[in-house]
């Protein structure tokens, strides 16, 4: 550790020099290299586990320790804190294919909660005011610029077109409206509990009641928290009325609900019992607090020399293949084996799951 005398001065906001040489000199000092080793094992183990609230709503426990690295180590050390923990993670994790730009919302997520909280006096205003930035400027718009981007890469404009005009889709802005407030209460509460404990380790700086609440920001903190029920209610409420639940099928529910679905339009007709059918669910709404799902299910047959054409260019190709499909599948299978023959539309009730209105309109 270096033997200079460590500044412990605070600055009312990252506007100075003074505050950027402190926060350069972390990258100098041993106890905070180690501590920051240790912020980014915890952000790592953190990455898989969320506190869940509804579809597509969760709280992800790895923003705590984003949080808490961030005002410890500053913005200098963010940068690279946030590398190591993103590409560690995804190797560790996971999930899909690795594109690099990705990393850009990690290190815009901690760089956020450094300038916010780092050599500041913290308070529930900086910490609320943090997560805001993050669920608009990050959430809203470089998220979805970096998808653009991403099926860019991939050779789908069409896709980053419809990224880029889904900044300000209602949807979005509903789940961010709504995670904000309820994200603010939640991380307020886990620094007021460790800032005591951090400055008396000389990790951060300021009184020990730098996170006590006023009458003021108990009363914002409480009117925040019924904006987030009340928004998420309406988000979760717009969302089962105008977003497909096949969309959030899991690789292991989406061939079982295809199979499923073909077992049932197979026992409801008699138009090809003697193809080999494979129905793909194109959409599945049900409304909030609704029991009956209506299902519109595409009825396709299997062209058994294109299938066969298609096991003989890859190896990994089979009728796995086939049951995984969603909406868009079929038109983006290469090997084009499966012919559309129909549309099977019904009504399901989720618990019984008695059928009404079956009806199937097949191609000319």
């Amino acid at each position: 550790m270096s033997t200079k005398a460590r500044s412990t001065a605070l600055y009312s906001s990252p506007f100075s020099k003074a505050y950027w040489k402190d926060a350069a000199a972390e990258l100098k000092d041993t106890k905070m290299l180690v501590i920051t080793a240790l912020m980014i094992a915890l952000r790592v183990v953190l990455k898989p586990l969320a506190i869940p609230l509804g579809p597509q709503l969760s709280i992800q426990t790895a923003m705590l320790a984003t949080a808490l690295g961030a005002m410890i180590y500053g913005p200098v050390m963010a940068i690279p804190a946030a590398i190591i923990s993103d590409t560690v993670g995804f190797m560790i994790y996971p999930t899909g294919e690795y594109f690099l730009p990705f990393v850009l919302t990690e290190i815009g997520s901690t760089m956020i909660y450094a300038l916010f909280l780092y050599r500041a006096k913290a308070t529930p205003t900086r910490v609320m005011l943090s997560r805001f930035c993050i669920c608009f400027f990050i959430n809203v718009v470089l998220q979805q610029l970096i998808y653009a981007w991403w099926y860019t890469y991939i050779g789908n404009p069409e896709e980053a077109k419809e990224s880029i005009l889904g900044i300000m889709t209602l949807t979005r802005i509903l789940k961010n409206i709504a995670m904000f407030p309820i994200e603010s209460v939640v991380l307020t509460l886990f620094l007021k509990l460790l800032v005591p404990i951090t400055q008396r380790m000389g990790l951060t700086y300021g009184s020990d009641n730098s996170m006590g609440f006023t009458k003021k920001q108990v009363l914002t903190l409480i009117a925040l928290c019924l904006v987030g029920v009340v928004t998420a209610t309406g988000y979760l409420g717009y969302r089962y009325s105008n977003t497909s639940r096949s969309a959030d099928y899991s690789d292991k529910q989406r061939p079982q609900m295809n199979k499923k679905m073909t077992q049932l339009v197979l026992d409801k007709t008699d138009d090809w019992d003697t193809e080999t059918v494979v129905c793909i669910v194109d959409s599945a709404y049900r409304g909030l607090f609704q029991k009956e799902t209506d299902y519109t299910v595409s009825i396709y047959i299997l062209d058994e020399e294109a299938f066969a054409a298609g096991q003989a260019a890859d190896k990994d190709y089979s009728m796995d293949t086939l049951w995984s499909f969603s909406k868009s599948g079929p038109k983006k299978d290469a090997h084009k084996s499966l012919v559309k023959v129909g549309t099977a539309t019904f009504t399901m009730e989720e618990k019984t799951e008695a059928v009404s209105g079956f009806s199937v309109e097949a191609l000319q």
